[in-house]
């Protein structure tokens, strides 16, 4: 049955509201909820005419974050929230498109002053066969014990993506580390969410058994170990392949893929693992939900054995219901990447319809 375009957004709302009423009423006690999103300040972060900015690669003015303004990771550093986001350029004359990695800081959490230049970006290094045209995309954000910020962000060289690690002492001056796994060059591989405490609000890494352990992937999430953050070596199975920790679902809202979210929250009694799940759009659809709909998931897991999956929600908490959230660079796309407590309170961050950035947040 046709429906004006009005009638079936209200539709698809009306059924999202039901569902999602459904996951609360039912959720588990280990479970993050509920999560609100914040009407009266998101987006928090949109497309804006910068101040142009001269790209070391083309030479070129650019206005670095026009065109998108995506996926932030969030810290807590003396008292104030800190983003990391990825912004996308719209130059006519440089590469179009290409990502950097911008910095916004806020008080509250919810109004954030940006920094006029971005802090991490494509340049005359030995990242740059990685890095350009695609550019930097997505980071995560943990702390170290002796106050170093470590990223995982994406390297995209229009074909490839792949998982590197960058460092600061301040996030503002950066150094980049090269591929989290270059054993591997050709692998694709992104979205490395490394398992965390969270002190003082932000992502702290968490030892499990003498190592710091990162979920990454975005068909599978995988698991990768390391001593120091820096140096990183995939977990395999018994047969050599990469070990798969969460896998998509037939008929459930992550039936296409799932995808790593913030840094993971480590407790004595299990892992929190916010993740990010695709629809299918063939026959292993759920058919609660639109085709190609991204949502947001949890599942909580063994806080001594990251491999081990205890518990799954069936369906996503966080979906996309606002104009801001349904129209975009890709349509009906909520994607979390940050996660922060501030304020006795869980502020959650994340991408919409890779355009925007928004922010709901879980009270005490």
């Amino acid at each position: 049955m046709y429906l004006p375009m009005r009638a079936a957004t209200l539709l698809l709302w009306l059924t999202m509201s039901c569902i999602s009423g459904q996951i609360l009423a039912q959720a588990p006690a280990w479970a993050l909820l509920p999560f609100v999103k914040v009407d009266s300040v998101n987006p928090i972060l949109q497309p804006r005419w910068s101040p142009a900015w001269r790209d070391p690669i083309s030479g070129q003015e650019v206005h670095w974050m026009s065109h998108n303004v995506l996926n932030p990771a969030a810290v807590v550093k003396d008292g104030k929230l800190y983003l990391l986001f990825r912004a996308q350029d719209s130059s006519a004359q440089a590469p179009s498109g290409t990502s950097r990695i911008g910095l916004a800081y806020s008080s509250d959490g919810l109004h954030f002053h940006i920094h006029s230049t971005p802090v991490l970006y494509p340049a005359h290094d030995a990242l740059l066969r990685y890095e350009w045209p695609g550019g930097i995309e997505d980071p995560r954000v943990v702390k170290r014990e002796d106050g170093l910020y470590v990223m995982t962000y994406t390297a995209y060289d229009g074909h490839t993506a792949r998982l590197c690690i960058a460092s600061s002492r301040d996030l503002l001056h950066w150094t980049k580390h090269g591929l989290a796994f270059p054993d591997t060059p050709n692998l694709w591989s992104k979205s490395g969410a490394i398992i965390s405490t969270y002190r003082e609000g932000g992502p702290v890494a968490q030892k499990i058994q003498g190592k710091y352990w990162m979920y990454w992937g975005d068909t599978h999430i995988f698991l990768a170990s390391s001593s120091d953050l820096i140096h990183w070596h995939i977990v395999r199975d018994s047969s050599g392949h990469l070990l798969s920790v969460l896998a998509p679902r037939p008929h459930h809202f992550d039936s296409r893929l799932v995808e790593s979210g913030p840094p993971p929250v480590w407790t004595t009694h299990g892992i929190l693992l916010i993740y990010n799940g695709m629809n299918a759009a063939d026959s292993m659809r759920d058919t609660a939900w639109p085709p190609d709909m991204y949502g947001v998931g949890q599942a909580w897991i063994d806080p001594l054995h990251p491999q081990r999956v205890l518990h799954r929600l069936t369906s996503p908490f966080l979906i996309p219901e606002k104009t801001y959230e349904l129209h975009g660079q890709v349509n009906r796309v909520c994607f979390a990447e940050g996660l922060v407590r501030l304020a006795g309170k869980w502020f959650l961050y994340y991408g919409t319809a890779d355009s925007r950035v928004a922010v709901a947040v879980l009270q005490p």
